[in-house]
């Protein structure tokens, strides 16, 4: 083992072809410029794993984060993440914090939405807040867009969309992550909140 491997770990790619030959995903390296990349198909929605980059001026931060660009039938729009210092504080000063009835649950996560009751379906769903109790730092948030910037979709399709600071070289961990948006996207189609349609949006 190189001096390398036992400071860092495995490589990104090493770990992320591990992970799509076990999901029977595709692995495409986009070489120096892009970065590598995992793409599962789940029914007609395509996940994909990526990472990417933001600059403070004095040092580059990576971010991990996953996409699947949906047919969203009705408009409806959340975001969740782990509740912490900063969100308790936020939380005092009136920012809106959804309860979905499940008190361990709620007590973890900051929830926000465009539909308390839709929320409320959302969440029922047992595995879904297993999988999301499974990741030790989470934020997933149904999108409009990628931003002026970047991708811009049509009139109804959104983005279901999932990103932590770091790469996530942990195999087990991005597989419940995979799990966990091929779960909210079918509760979606079953609350009547998103088509099963492809959204023919291919991400960049």
């Amino acid at each position: 083992m190189s001096i390398l491997r036992k400071l860092f770990g495995p490589y990104k790619d090493e770990v992320w072809q591990q992970l799509a030959d076990e999901i029977h995903a595709d692995f495409i390296d986009g070489g120096f410029w892009k970065g590598s990349r995992v793409q599962a198909n789940v029914k007609e929605w395509t996940i994909t794993l990526d990472t990417y980059t933001v600059s403070t001026g004095k040092t580059q931060i990576p971010y991990t984060r996953m996409r699947a660009p949906y047919v969203n039938q009705d408009g409806f729009r959340f975001n969740i993440y782990r509740r912490g210092f900063f969100s308790n504080l936020q939380k005092r000063l009136g920012m809106q914090d959804v309860e979905v009835g499940y008190p361990d649950f709620d007590d973890q996560f900051i929830i926000q939405g465009n539909d308390e009751y839709k929320l409320q379906l959302l969440f029922k769903n047992i595995n879904i807040r297993q999988l999301m109790e499974a990741q030790p730092d989470i934020s997933l948030q149904v999108k409009d867009d990628e931003g002026w910037l970047t991708n811009r979709f049509p009139e109804d399709v959104d983005l279901l969309s999932f990103q932590v600071v770091g790469v996530i070289k942990d195999v087990e961990r991005l597989k419940q992550l995979y799990g966990l948006f091929a779960e909210v996207l079918n509760q979606l189609c079953r609350i009547g909140s998103a088509y099963e349609n492809d959204p023919d949006v291919e991400l960049i």
